[in-house]
């Protein structure tokens, strides 16, 4: 038997051809590689702000209030010791913890925190008037000031958990009137201003976020905060204001809705919502959203019991017995005689 020749370029081709596929499978790969490594490098994590958290307003030197403030979270102050203006301020969902243990951790806890938003590796760097813009998940930074003299948005791009920081290296100045609109699912909880001195937020402005100061923090007359005012070492100055401290949701609209069911069940919802955090209860009858009725077991039916009718035997009727009568033979009677 003979072989086919081979041509003698045959092989060469097919390791030309190997070595091409092999260079393509590579670029396929190193091309992937591209796009997914700056997706893992922006992702955010929240800061962390341990039991500084609890707090709507934590301050170093004072806390002053003037008007009547609400204040939804707790309020405190280390090392200093003068709390003013409750009332007519008041604080609801929290405590006032002024010099003491608690103070004191949240203290910490903020300078740590303050630190970790400081360190974060810039993604953008932004400078001077926010207004007008509309940003996206990530970390600006400004080498000096930071201001806002109309709206911000910032769209989370349907992700709950997207997180926003904001470096300012001195001041954060917010005009009056000015306003921070969350959307595509962003919540207050995961939005951070890191000042390097002090912020002031203007008349009549609603603002949005954790407000982590080097110095001081001051709230001008009616102006709005969703989120904290946390300053390090000077003061908080309230005039008329309403804070709510953020607390992050399930799902997007600020608020989660767990329920359960034992019979008629009821609902609980708790989340930041529009205004404020809060817990509300809901009313009793309905089923939760969570919770899953318990399926009704039907009662076993009872069976009465028959008791058997006692049969009574037929009764048999005694026949006296017929005694017959004798029969008596009668004679024959001779013929008369007719003689």
């Amino acid at each position: 038997m003979f072989r086919p020749s081979r041509h003698p370029t045959q092989s060469a081709d097919t390791r030309r051809w190997r070595r091409h596929r092999l260079a393509c499978l590579a670029a396929a790969l190193t091309a992937g590689s591209l796009v997914v490594v700056p997706l893992a490098i922006g992702a955010q994590a929240p800061v962390g702000l341990g039991t500084a958290g609890n707090f709507a307003v934590l301050a170093g030197s004072t806390v002053t209030n003037t008007g009547p403030s609400v204040i939804s979270g707790s309020v405190g102050l280390a090392p200093g010791s003068a709390v003013t203006g409750f009332p007519p301020g008041i604080v609801l969902a929290g405590t006032t913890q002024v010099a003491n243990g608690v103070a004191l951790q949240a203290k910490n806890d903020l300078v740590t925190a303050y630190n970790d938003a400081a360190g974060r590796s810039s993604t953008q760097t932004v400078s001077g008037d926010l207004a007008g813009r509309t940003l996206t998940p990530g970390v600006y930074t400004s080498a000096s000031s930071l201001g806002l003299s109309g709206q911000l948005t910032l769209d989370a791009q349907g992700d709950p958990g997207a997180v926003f920081v904001f470096q300012a290296g001195s001041s954060l100045i917010v005009g009056s009137g000015s306003q921070i609109n969350l959307i595509g699912g962003a919540q207050a909880c995961n939005v951070y201003w890191q000042v390097g001195s002090s912020a002031t937020i203007g008349t009549s402005s609603s603002f949005v976020g954790n407000i982590l100061a080097l110095t001081s923090i001051t709230m001008t007359t009616g102006a709005t905060l969703q989120g904290s005012a946390l300053a390090r070492n000077g003061a908080v100055t309230l005039d008329t204001n309403t804070i709510t401290r953020a607390t992050c949701a399930a799902s997007t609209g600020g608020s989660t809705t767990t329920g359960t069911a034992t019979g008629g069940g009821s609902t609980t919802t708790t989340g930041a919502g529009t205004t404020g955090g809060g817990t509300t209860k809901g009313s009793t009858g309905g089923t939760g959203a969570g919770g899953a009725a318990k399926p009704k077991t039907p009662a076993p039916k009872k069976h009465k019991s028959v008791k058997p009718k006692a049969v009574t035997p037929p009764r048999h009727k005694i026949v006296k017995p017929v005694t017959p009568k004798p029969v008596v033979p009668t004679a024959n009677k001779p013929p008369a005689f007719t003689g």
